[in-house]
């Protein structure tokens, strides 16, 4: 639990993930972009709150660079039990999301996405690097530099001066 996780990337953009549909996605498609990445479940308490904050800041800030990266993960109560294309048409269908949904990862043990590896190595939490539930964001710089980890009682609208400061607006 307490082990350092070994990561030689340097940037988030060195990373091909999946998404929703299971394609290829080369995350160096955002170099230039100030990233919010989340760990989301459909079934979570947390849930609406934060669909519902992340579309709005999503369409307030997408023009001025802001994305959000939003990685479902079932590893919490099985709180995201269907299919990443479920989560895709839940995210986009209930909350409006326009933002990519990824395809579902591990945040946590032996199988956690590299992805998340990277993160967690940059940026530990309360009590250690373990994603402790879902909706733990990630805010990225323009050059994919993790710069700030939030835990999931952290609101979206809460973290707005960071990503402005992030979008060298504050």
């Amino acid at each position: 639990m307490g082990a350092s996780l070994s990561v030689s990337e340097k940037s988030i953009h060195e990373f091909m993930v999946k998404d929703a549909k299971g394609r290829d996605v080369n995350l160096s498609i955002y170099k230039g972009k100030v990233l919010l990445v989340v760990n989301v479940a459909s079934k979570c308490g947390f849930t609406n709150t934060n669909y519902t904050q992340l579309t709005e800041l999503y369409s307030k800030y997408k023009d001025r660079g802001l994305e959000i990266l939003a990685f479902p993960c079932n590893q919490f109560l099985k709180q995201e039990p269907g299919s990443s294309q479920d989560v895709e048409e839940f995210a986009c269908t209930r909350y409006k999301a326009a933002y990519p949904i990824f395809g579902k990862v591990r945040v946590n043990g032996p199988d956690t996405a590299p992805v998340y590896k990277f993160l967690k190595a940059n940026k530990s939490g309360f009590l250690g690097s373990r994603i402790k539930w879902n909706f733990t964001k990630f805010l990225v710089d323009k050059e994919g530099n993790v710069l700030r980890r939030y835990g999931s009682t952290t609101s979206p609208f809460s973290i707005e001066n960071d990503i402005k400061r992030a979008l060298g607006e504050a």
